[in-house]
């Protein structure tokens, strides 16, 4: 699994030369670069042009950096590909993924390309097929990770938006667990509100509680309310740390569980803690390596 931080991963139109330019300065743990839903049909071609230029030119730094193509059941999928590829892309985001053949035939045109041989995928879930074969899906070749289409999911579904996301349960659930076997990342959809922070809180602190790694971003505005919610904050870090010691002066006297603020720490607990803390490391290290 990328040891990266993926607290926040902004959507950018792969045809806005301003928006990829002010991208370089954002606080963003990732960019999706996109090419397929943020950009209009007759803007096609220029935008892959646009941004396979950007991509070989620009700085991102040590921003994970993902290009969100159109299918390859469009016109535009296998253009897209070819010009992107030209760019060396870090990771190529492929939209509604049914099954595992979907990622294979992606594997099999990046491993035909030299400029592609180290490229990874990525999974947009947003089809209720695509949900049903999750596992299968993350366990596909060059996967690491998925990427949540919860406003399509819900298209599909027609089920009715709710701040509880209540209809979206099932598939964020089996999406996470499926993830998590597989040893990718996941991130979890869009907030369409994005003037709205607190509603923008609250669905972060679900997808944090759920176990998501981040969330992805329709605007700049939203980048320091995920990037709060899905590090850990003091409490968790001081928890942490007192955590290790503890466990670390019980086993020292031969004991296999300590005691901290009531509560048995066992090793289990130690491999949280331990998570916290490279968690709260690697964010640290990425802002320094961002300023």
């Amino acid at each position: 699994m990328d040891s990266r931080p993926f607290r926040s991963a902004l959507y950018i139109p792969g045809s806005k030369e301003r928006a990829l330019d002010k991208a370089r300065s954002l606080a963003a743990d990732a960019i999706i670069f996109d090419l397929e839903d943020a950009v209009a049909i007759e803007e096609k071609a220029n935008a892959r042009e646009l941004l396979a230029q950007t991509l070989t030119a620009a700085d991102y730094g040590p921003r994970a950096k993902l290009v969100r193509i159109n299918g390859f059941d469009t016109d535009w999928g296998d253009a897209d590909l070819a010009v992107i590829a030209l760019a060396r892309p870090e990771a190529v985001l492929l939209p509604k993924v049914n099954s595992a053949r979907d990622i294979q035939a992606l594997a099999a045109k990046l491993e035909g390309r030299e400029e592609t041989s180290e490229t990874k995928i990525w999974a947009m879930m947003e089809t209720p097929l695509g949900i049903l074969n999750a596992q299968e899906i993350a366990a596909a070749p060059r996967m690491a990770g998925f990427v949540m289409g919860t406003n399509d999911l819900a298209k599909e579904l027609n089920c009715r938006f709710r701040a509880d996301r209540l209809p979206m349960q099932f598939a964020l659930q089996t999406c996470l667990m499926a993830a998590r076997a597989a040893g990718i990342v996941a991130i979890d959809g869009v907030y369409n509100a994005f003037k709205d922070d607190a509603g923008l809180r609250v669905e972060c602190e679900q997808g944090r509680d759920l176990g998501f790694d981040g969330k992805t971003l329709i605007h700049p505005a939203q980048l320091d309310v995920a990037n709060a919610v899905f590090a850990p904050d003091e409490a968790a870090i001081d928890l942490a740390r007192r955590q290790i010691a503890a466990f670390d002066e019980a086993t020292a006297k031969g004991l296999g569980v300590a005691v901290v603020d009531g509560k048995i720490v066992e090793n289990l607990h130690i491999v949280t803690a331990r998570g916290v803390l490279a968690r709260a490391d690697a964010i640290l290290q990425l802002q320094k390596a961002m300023s």
